[in-house]
């Protein structure tokens, strides 16, 4: 596909993304109630245009957490995690091969640079890697799958190391969400240990990472 048909079609994912929030589109998907009673009064097929629904709200950059909270709530913390986490790997699949198949090649052209430092990043151990960001409590989801797609990393690792990843947060979120729904005080304060505990798990491998990538680079300059 030539370069200026990749940025149309971009242009245009771009522009739906836009309006989508501009009008609110996806604000259903932040509220506990409407979306609780909506899945009561559709079943199934109710469930599933939810997840469809949350794929795309969290593919658009929208909180995956809101999206936990709001399913934990309707759901219960266990089904509310599952379903959330499900909504968001597929959010995350739509971005990385849009990128992949948009973006990568006119980017790796003017970026080659960068492009092939971050591939040198995340050539080895990728899932770990991948797995570390998602744990930590900071940084932009979007923009990881967007940078992930743009690189030439493969598919299944980044897609085994986002599940994994997702799992620990969507389960402290939908806990919190089925407390608050239930005005149950025990799965609230296990929804905070769990954060605390993935947060941490997190910052170990990362710090682990930086150790190691420190030590490479001082190997390779004796």
């Amino acid at each position: 596909m030539p370069d200026g048909s990749r940025w149309l079609a971009f242009s245009a994912l771009v522009l739906v993304g836009y309006l989508a929030i501009h009008y609110g589109w996806l604000d259903f998907m932040t509220s506990q109630t409407a979306v609780a009673s909506y899945l009561q009064s559709h079943g199934v097929v109710g469930l599933a245009a939810l997840v469809i629904a949350g794929a795309v709200f969290t593919g658009l950059g929208a909180p995956r957490q809101i999206l936990a909270f709001v399913f934990g709530f309707a759901l219960g913390g266990v089904n509310g995690t599952l379903v959330s986490t499900l909504a968001t790997v597929l959010g995350a699949t739509g971005c990385f091969l849009a990128a992949r198949w948009l973006l990568r090649t006119p980017l790796s052209r003017r970026f080659s640079k960068r492009m092939q430092t971050f591939d040198r990043l995340f050539r080895e151990q990728t899932l770990l890697k991948v797995l570390m960001v998602r744990l930590l409590p900071v940084g932009s989801n979007l923009l990881t799958n967007l940078v992930a797609g743009c690189s030439g990393i493969r598919f299944a690792p980044f897609l085994a190391g986002s599940t994994l990843g997702y799992l620990p947060q969507m389960l402290v979120f939908a806990l919190a969400g089925a407390g608050i729904g239930n005005a149950n005080a025990y799965q609230l304060a296990l929804s905070i240990g769990f954060f605390i505990l993935a947060s941490a798990i997190g910052a170990i491998l990362f710090y682990n990472q930086r150790a190691r990538t420190l030590a490479d680079s001082v190997s390779d300059t004796l």
